[in-house]
């Protein structure tokens, strides 16, 4: 434990003769979570595909144990002990675990595949790792993403990887199957593997990590013991401002109750009572399932309320479906921008005008003026407006998702989850995007599962448990106030 696996070395690449990585170093130590962190081009993706061997350096050395080392090639790398567990899976989801587990190292005996080996090695390997409920003969499709993620890691291990490099690891997990990964990761460590773990989630990677190693515009910044850092203080390594900057004050006092819900309930959620000014941020707090997401759906028309009365500036409002939530003046940031917010094929023109054209039937296509204002007003960094959406960085798409509802100037914007998966840089443009629209007279109600952030932005806070508002919290509420209400205390009972 603790003995130096991996040591990258003034590893520096440039593409096109923009420099890319400035003289990096890097240690991976048998035993420990060595979290990487950095805005989005910090240069965290092309030092994993160095390590992985994707990439080769222009300068720098890479040494495995004592032993310098040339990767030519991924297998290089595989070889040499080091995995790389990618954001997006490379499984077949139609074959099985143990399929995908030796997909083309398939142990052979007398001429064929041996499946008996393949399937006795696969669960060895499942039970090393822990239990998760995974059998080698299930099919892929079958598991839930945390699982399949398990399954990547299993097959990493397969190849006797003593270093694995995890990028993002929980940005497409759900808040229930984080806490599944974030024990994997633990487990791995315990036994001796380096975790190389980049993610943008700061509370993972101090509650995971035993150092920290920041990128900043492709350069080395430090590398900490994660006990000796505030998450202040990595902010301003980070992005160099101070944490507290990054959530804006509001710019004016809330007007009139632009969105009043009375009584309001579905198959999903009961007796909702409450209001959002224009003006105003109203955070929603609660934990996985309390129904956070279905007000967001029921609002936008997406699953509408079945019961009580909706009102907009003083007026009974009746949403029927999200067109009709759209005519009303009702926008919708769902929280899965790539499944339900962007066409990723399309421009980023066409997405910016996604819901314009489709409210106002095809009336957009006369409105290419301000397109290019629209863009800047949102801070949108592409090479043009008619670039690929899937081309983007995560947190450049988000600000396409927030500029096609700008271009139908809502008068209530839900947001869920709005930062999800982003670089703190992105965050704080999001941020300012947010509170400038509430300064425009624009009601927001936002969803946010990191309470720092909820807390931070939010005027107010209404806390959900059990498909139900377990009461307010006034702003600077404290985390544990949150969480008594979402767990279900009443408020005498919270400390």
């Amino acid at each position: 434990m603790n003995e130096v696996l991996v040591r990258l070395v003034g590893i520096t690449k440039s593409f096109l003769g923009v420099p890319v990585l400035r003289g990096v170093d890097l240690d991976l130590r048998a035993g420990e979570v060595h979290a990487l962190v950095g805005e989005n081009g910090a240069g965290k993706s092309t030092l994993l595909k160095v390590l992985a061997g994707i990439h080769r350096p222009d300068s720098g050395r890479i040494l495995v144990g004592d032993r310098e080392v040339t990767f030519a090639a991924p297998r290089d790398a595989q070889d040499a002990g080091i995995a790389i567990i990618h954001q997006e899976f490379n499984l077949l989801p139609h074959r099985t675990v143990a399929e995908n587990v030796f997909l083309g190292r398939e142990p052979v005996r007398r001429g064929q595949v041996d499946r008996r080996a393949m399937t006795a090695e696969t669960r060895r390997l499942l039970e090393w790792v822990g239990e998760y409920g995974i059998e080698p003969d299930s099919e892929v499709a079958r598991l839930s993403v945390a699982r399949r993620q398990v399954v990547e890691i299993v097959k990493a291990l397969s190849t006797e990887a003593k270093v694995v490099a995890m990028d993002e690891p929980t940005a497409a997990l759900a808040d229930g199957e984080v806490e599944l990964l974030r024990d994997l990761v633990r487990r791995l460590r315990h036994r001796g593997i380096a975790i190389l773990y980049v993610s943008h989630r700061l509370r993972e990677v101090f509650d995971l990590s035993q150092r920290i190693t920041v990128l900043k515009d492709g350069a080395f910044v430090s590398c900490s013991p994660t006990e000796e850092l505030s998450s202040g203080q990595l902010v301003r390594q980070m992005v160099g401002r101070p944490l507290e900057a990054l959530y804006p004050a509001p710019a004016s006092v809330p007007g009139e109750v632009r969105l009043a819900v009375r009584g309001a309930g579905n198959g999903r959620l009961r007796d909702l009572t409450f209001d959002v000014a224009a003006g105003e941020i109203v955070g929603l707090a609660g934990l996985q399932g309390s129904g956070r997401s279905a007000i967001a759906r029921a609002i936008s028309g997406v699953e509408p309320f079945t019961t009580g009365v909706l009102e907009l500036d003083g007026e009974p409002a009746k949403i029927t479906g999200p067109r009709s939530a759209v005519r009303h003046g009702i926008g919708y940031v769902t929280e899965d921008r790539k499944g339900e917010g962007l066409a990723l094929r399309q421009s980023v023109r066409d997405n910016a005008l996604l819901v314009r054209r489709a409210a106002l039937r095809g009336a957009a296509a006369r409105h290419h003026a301000d397109l290019g204002s629209l863009l800047k007003s949102v801070a949108v960094v592409a090479r043009g407006p008619h670039q690929e959406v899937q081309y983007l960085s995560g947190g450049n798409q988000q600000k396409v998702v927030l500029g096609k509802w700008l271009a139908v100037s809502p008068r209530v914007l839900i947001v869920d989850e709005p930062t999800r998966g982003i670089d703190v840089g992105a965050k704080q443009t999001i941020y300012q995007l947010l509170r400038k629209l509430a300064a425009d007279g624009v009601a927001i109600l936002m969803i946010a599962s990191e309470l720092p952030e909820l807390l931070g932005m939010s005027d107010r806070v209404l806390v959900m448990h059990d498909g139900a508002i377990a009461g307010e919290l006034p702003a600077g509420a404290s985390e544990e106030a949150v969480m008594g209400l979402a767990t279900g205390h009443r408020m005498g009972e919270v400390g």
